[in-house]
């Protein structure tokens, strides 16, 4: 059970903060600049988010627990993170599955999956280094 709520916690810091960035994104960068450019402009905010709520999370939740268990948080987070964006925010924004990844940019897509990796494993990565 430590682990569902260290990863619920985790998920809804970082969902938090992307709803956050996106409500800024969307409305004003994504108009002046592109899908892209304000896509990449937010994907180092994001990994900021992911660090500091992975290292939180470890900090609090998730003290003294085992490397397979920090990756199962990770893990878990990130099926809770795709689990919203392929439910809730498609319908939100009117899209089928196959919509969505037809739109995607194909640079911003790469950056946008290699940061759901990077949140899956910031947990064993963020209590590795706070171990050295």
């Amino acid at each position: 059970m430590r682990i569902v709520r260290a990863a619920g916690l985790y998920f809804l810091l970082v969902f938090a903060a992307g709803f956050a960035l996106g409500a800024i994104r969307v409305p004003l960068l994504v108009p002046r600049l592109g899908e892209r450019v304000a896509e990449l402009i937010e994907a180092p905010l994001m990994l900021a988010a992911i660090v500091l709520a992975a290292r939180l999370v470890v900090a609090r939740a998730a003290r003294g627990c085992s490397a397979p268990a920090l990756l199962a948080i990770g893990t878990l987070a990130l099926a809770m993170m795709l689990a919203v964006e392929f439910t809730v925010v498609l319908r939100l924004r009117g899209l089928t599955l196959g919509d969505y990844f037809a739109a995607r940019d194909p640079v911003a897509g790469f950056v946008y999956v290699a940061l759901l990796l990077v949140f899956a494993a910031m947990p064993a990565l963020a209590a590795r280094l706070s171990r050295s």
